[in-house]
């Protein structure tokens, strides 16, 4: 697997200086929101971090008008491209394979880091703002298997693209990829036309792309101006930085995984993919990063089709980063109120988790939902959700960028198995 030959110097130096813009973005960010966060009062604070947030807001907005017709048109094109139902079997038993497997990795790196450094204990619940966590408990109120089931299949494709459902949109495309694959040459004008649809979406990509400097800047301020970072850090260096070590340790599970495959090609993939794991972790979005992480995934050398189908897969049911914390979260509330879990009931949520945390992806704080309706069904206080909830949104950062690198190993992998039986 070799970089693209359409990769040239100019192309190289606007993607470095995408990435540089983005880095400074974040520092002025910082600065700017901490300047504000010291020197106004709260009111005019929070005021100033609704209206920064804006440009994030924007930005974020413009990729996910990008992402449902990306999807589709991607995900059709390279089921029918596989040319018959065997690739397709082929290809997607491996994605699954991987996917669960880096899944249940991720699971049990949180579990014993969370077990072995116990952050949980000795925490004081004195000041937690238990007013923070209503939101979040009554989503958890209609979490169920029926529930679960319905958000998984669609029951009008308009209505999972209008809402951006993206593990609903790839239920559909996948029959209609393999229904246009069943029927041979006749589907080619369709299969064209989808095919030149999704180039011209990911140019748009690029005109999105100019844009996620200023949406990080605005992110980055709105979150510093109302939240005392130092003051954070310090109450919850236990937590925070137990999770680091946590996702550090995922990184090099990935890492060392994706050289024993890939080589000397890891290094490639990573400098690749640089800008979209600095915008996903400025924008703690992985979403944000998808028609980007798509380009740079097809100039990396992999084929369309394989990124066209792995991908759209990965958003759904490979959040590396999302998991690993699910578990670390979960337990370590539990901890905080004392509830003891023997080894069989931690196996018994980890199995739980493995389950209801396919298809969050596009779910806001989908996975502060399932941590709080997972602690329901094992009997810990849902309200411990307000003790995490002042830094999940740096804990966020750290697991977007995570989501980014777990699913750009496994499309990369997957697809130098596919050139190998090529």
């Amino acid at each position: 697997m070799q970089e693209s030959p359409t990769t040239n110097a100019p192309e190289k130096t606007k993607k470095n200086r995408l990435t540089l813009y983005i880095l400074v973005a974040m520092v002025f960010g910082g600065v700017l929101g901490s300047i504000v966060h010291l020197n106004f009062d709260a009111a005019v604070a929070l005021q100033f971090s609704t209206y920064i947030k804006l440009l994030a807001t924007i930005f974020i907005r413009l990729v996910q008008m990008i992402i449902a017709p990306l999807v589709l048109t991607t995900l059709v094109v390279g089921i029918a491209k596989l040319g018959d139902l065997k690739s397709v079997g082929r290809i997607g038993g491996r994605a699954l394979a991987w996917f669960f497997t880096a899944s249940l990795i991720s699971l049990i790196i949180g579990l014993l880091w969370v077990n072995f450094l116990q952050p949980g204990n000795g925490v004081n619940l004195s000041n937690v703002d238990q007013a923070a966590a209503v939101e979040l408990t009554t989503k958890t109120q209609d979490f169920s298997i029926q529930h679960f089931i319905e958000h998984i299949i669609p029951k009008s494709v308009f209505e999972a693209m209008a809402t951006n459902e993206i593990l609903q949109i790839v239920i559909f495309s996948i029959f209609f990829g393999l229904a246009a694959a069943s029927i041979g040459d006749n589907v080619k004008p369709v299969i064209n036309a989808l095919d030149k649809t999704s180039h011209i979406i990911l140019k748009m990509v690029n005109f999105v792309m100019r844009f996620a400097p200023i949406g990080v800047f605005g992110a980055i301020a709105g979150v510093f101006a109302v939240k005392d970072v130092s003051e954070l850090m310090f109450t919850y260096t236990k937590f925070f930085s137990s999770f680091l070590v946590g996702i550090a340790s995922l990184w090099v599970v990935m890492l060392i995984v994706g050289y024993i495959f890939l080589g000397r090609q890891l290094k490639i993939l990573l400098q690749r993919i640089v800008s979209p794991l600095v915008i996903a972790f400025g924008t703690t979005s992985s979403e944000a990063v998808f028609p980007k992480l798509t380009e740079e995934l097809e100039r990396f050398g992999i084929k369309d089709r394989i990124v066209s189908f792995m991908l759209p897969l990965g958003y759904s049911f490979n959040l590396d980063g999302s998991m690993m914390y699910m578990t670390f979260a979960s337990i370590f509330i539990a901890q905080v109120y004392g509830v003891d879990l023997d080894t069989g009931t931690q196996l018994t949520m980890l199995l739980v988790l493995m389950l209801t945390s396919k298809g969050i992806a596009g779910v806001p704080r989908a996975s502060l939902v399932v941590v709080a309706a997972t602690c329901g069904m094992f009997n810990i206080p849902i309200e411990g959700i307000a003790l995490i909830l002042p830094i999940d949104h740096f804990c966020d950062m750290f697991r977007s960028a995570t989501n980014v690198l777990g699913n750009s190993v496994a499309t990369a992998v997957v697809g130098k198995w596919e050139n190998k039986n090529a």
